[in-house]
């Protein structure tokens, strides 16, 4: 077992499927020689060369484009969209190519694609590059969509992700980057649609979303010194989301409260807590509550940014509410 930063993980996993397939290569911005925005890449191109570590211009439209043509005929590429703000540029390509070309064809065509993309705010990177924008995919039939919030789960779940047939949208967070933990040395993936028990509870159950997991850990912490014990549960991929687990946590503790950065209104939180309502109403002691971003722009200045995303705090408020 190695320890290892989060962008170590993902520069392993990229490392290892592109040693075990010719087919998988990776395309995007500054990926090669620069080695990546976060260095998440760094390294790659030495080994591997200009053909399968492909810089490219600077536009979002044209490497999902190529990607989507590149897995259509065969290949494996894995294409990097350096902010997920930019992901809207790229939303013709993955929302009306890639997911939809396989059922188009009534199953004849695969797209086996991976867009590695990061959000998150916390950089002060301001309104167009700190955005959580995972609910637009979500929200589109036929793609997956992976948050890894550990470095154990960023290599498995990207090694997954690779050798899936279909199209994968892979949501890193960029202030995980630096977070270090456990990594096995030997092989392993993880499957889609697993959630993980971060820690066990049985008061209030806390569904979290990437960086937010960490933040749900802080809360739990302070929480337990008041005698509430607060149940933490990373889904880990929201599509296919591991509802069993969820639910199971639920019926145990009564109480639910879900936690990303992306905006409240129609995030994947609102999603969660619908589907929870709907299938164990009876085992809620209190509505479920949502500690999510506030819907408005990402602020420059630190202080407002840490306003309008939420934080450890609002967390140990929002579960004394509902223990109240």
């Amino acid at each position: 077992m190695s320890q290892l930063y989060y962008r170590q993980a993902i520069r392993d996993a990229l490392r290892e499927e592109m040693r075990r397939d010719e087919r998988v290569f990776l395309l995007g911005l500054d990926i090669g020689r620069f080695g990546g925005t976060y260095k998440a890449t760094q390294g790659l191109w030495e080994e591997f060369g200009d053909e399968r570590v492909r810089d490219t211009p600077l536009s979002e439209a044209a490497i999902a484009g190529a990607a989507v043509g590149a897995a259509m005929t065969g290949m494996r590429p894995v294409a990097e969209i350096m902010y997920m703000d930019f992901i809207t540029i790229a939303l013709d390509q993955i929302a009306n190519q890639a997911a939809k070309l396989t059922y188009m064809s009534g199953g004849q065509a695969r797209i086996p694609v991976v867009f590695r993309t990061q959000e998150g705010a916390g950089r002060s990177s301001a309104a167009q590059h700190a955005q959580s924008l995972e609910a637009w995919v979500t929200h589109i039939p036929g793609l997956k969509v992976v948050l890894p919030a550990i470095p154990y789960d960023a290599k498995g779940l990207l090694k997954t992700a690779i050798r899936d047939d279909g199209p994968v949208v892979f949501i890193e967070h960029k202030l995980l980057y630096g977070v270090k933990g456990e990594v096995p040395d030997e092989e392993y993936l993880i499957p889609f649609g697993q959630a993980r028990i971060v820690r066990e509870g049985a008061d209030v159950t806390i569904v979290a979303l990437s960086r937010m997991v960490l933040k749900a850990l802080d809360a739990a912490e302070e929480l337990a010194r008041e005698g509430i014990s607060v149940e933490v549960i990373d889904p880990r991929t929201v599509v296919p989301l591991d509802l069993e687990t969820i639910l199971a946590s639920v019926h145990k503790t009564g109480r639910l409260i879900v936690t990303h950065e992306g905006y409240t209104r129609c995030g994947v939180g609102a999603e969660i807590a619908t589907q929870v309502v709907e299938h164990s109403m009876h085992a809620l002691k209190r509505p479920p509550r949502r500690v999510c971003g506030r819907n408005v722009p990402i602020p420059f200045a630190p202080v407002m940014e840490n306003y309008v995303i939420p934080q450890a705090a609002d967390l140990v408020n929002a579960v004394r509410e509902l223990m109240s």
